[in-house]
């Protein structure tokens, strides 16, 4: 078996990933890396269905058309289905965004083709390069790692082989991969550090790459023992997936940089030691702010901060359901399940407001209930006072972050919210004596 098919091979057990029946996503600009790739991918797992993604920035005009025929037609001749984009013409031409835009690519074909498997072509020289880039831009142990094999959704099969034994499969294989021209413009950092850095390294080594790499499995190794100590820090610090402020910033100026690193990278973002500073700045800035601030990582990821917790934000909207309660009983879709049951027992202890269970009185409200997002005009009732506020002033009050105003759910009798899930009830359904219903709202177990 060629040399690069079994790394394949041995790489696709070592995940776990060699089992038949699989959905396998590879990115495939058609170059000597993807195609390579792809072709023995194709050979080691004939089993399993394979799509390559083909991201046509459009940049280069007629040449990145026919880069993107010449991709279909390599996928036509291999039987492999093949999916293409183009870039749109708002992003902007540089590194950053194209790799940015790379992976919500990426992200967006794992949902249309329900894969969490997305295969990559970094090979050991693209590991040397990075390695060099992020000890120019600024890094620490973490960054020396390089690129790591497996991250998320994300498989890099070819790392450990060479740019030369990519080039000499492809020949021997009689491929032809794409040949962009870009890839000789030095105007590009990691250009620059392929055309000119390591080969003058090569002058000091000739095995510079190999050593280089070298550093970077050690980095990785140490990184592990780290990593084993930060999470355990940030399990102390953390409550639903969010940093409480006050205890990040009772960490050492140390542990909260390799936090923020830590987020960077779990949210495969770029990062130098510069953009690291900055956001621990805004932190600082804001770790006071009661309604909260945001600062934009990409187009659709920020981060958040307020005087509680800090987090990674997106724009995407969560599915919610909406129910009509016209009787008691179940209802429910395919992720949330809201229940309303009639209940005429003495409780001697209430639910706390932030649980999802709650024991009202609804005598004084005939069956025509809701459970829907928040709309204009919406009112309610705090529970323990007399009058009524607009919802957006309640949610103020108890803190709600902006971001999360639209994913919050309540129980609505017109515009009148009864029950905001999770926050509290009104005062006009709080039970007096004893209880007329038991309701409950949750999430189905996955």
């Amino acid at each position: 078996m060629d040399k690069i098919c079994a790394e394949i091979k041995s790489f696709l057990k070592r995940y776990n990933i060699d089992k038949e029946n699989l959905v396998y996503l590879a990115g495939f600009s058609g170059g000597y890396d993807s195609m390579c790739m792809l072709d023995a991918l194709k050979k080691t797992a004939p089993e399993n269905k394979i799509i390559a993604l083909h991201l046509n920035h459009g940049w280069r005009g007629e040449e990145s058309d026919t880069e993107e025929v010449n991709c279909i037609e390599f996928c036509k001749t291999r039987g492999i289905e093949i999916y293409c984009e183009r870039l749109p013409q708002t992003v902007s031409q540089t590194e950053t965004a194209a790799r940015e835009a790379r992976y919500e690519f990426f992200e967006r074909c794992g949902k249309k083709f329900g894969s969490n498997i997305i295969f990559t072509a970094h090979n050991k020289n693209d590991n040397a390069e990075t390695v060099l880039y992020r000890i120019c831009t600024g890094t620490g142990i973490s960054g020396l790692q390089g690129i790591n094999e497996k991250r998320g959704n994300y498989y890099r099969p070819l790392l450990n082989i060479s740019r030369n034994e990519i080039e000499k499969y492809c020949k021997n294989n009689k491929l032809t991969p794409n040949n962009d021209s870009s890839n000789s413009n030095t105007k590009y950092k990691r250009n620059f550090i392929r055309a000119n850095i390591i080969p003058e390294l090569e002058k000091i080594n000739p095995n510079a790459v190999d050593k280089i790499n070298s550093l970077s499995k050690t980095a990785g190794e140490e990184n592990e023992i780290i990593e084993e100590y930060l999470n355990i820090i940030i399990e102390k610090i953390s409550e639903n997936n969010k940093i409480k402020t006050k205890k990040f910033f009772k960490q050492s100026n140390a542990v909260q940089k390799r936090i923020i690193y830590k987020l960077f990278n779990l949210n495969n973002l770029e990062y130098d030691m510069t953009r690291i500073l900055y956001i621990l700045d805004f932190l600082k800035e804001n770790a006071d702010s009661k309604a909260g601030k945001t600062c934009s990582l990409t187009n659709n990821l920020w981060i958040f901060v307020n005087n509680e917790f800090i987090e990674i934000i997106t724009n995407e909207k969560p599915e919610l359901p909406y129910f009509h309660i016209l009787h008691e009983g179940r209802y429910q879709d395919k992720n949330y399940v809201f229940e309303i049951e009639k209940f005429d027992k003495i409780v001697r202890k209430f639910p706390k407001e932030t649980e999802n269970t709650a024991y009202v009185d609804l005598k004084n409200f005939p069956f025509d209930f809701e459970i829907r997002t928040r709309q204009a005009g919406d009112i309610i009732q705090p529970f323990g006072l007399k009058g009524k506020q607009k919802l957006k002033k309640y949610l103020n009050g108890k803190k709600v972050p902006q971001h999360l105003k639209d994913s919050l759910l309540f129980l609505a009798h017109g515009n009148e919210i009864l029950w905001a899930i999770n926050l509290g009830i009104s005062d006009k359904i709080k039970t007096v004596e004893k209880p007329t219903h038991k309701i409950k709202f949750y999430k189905k177990e996955p």
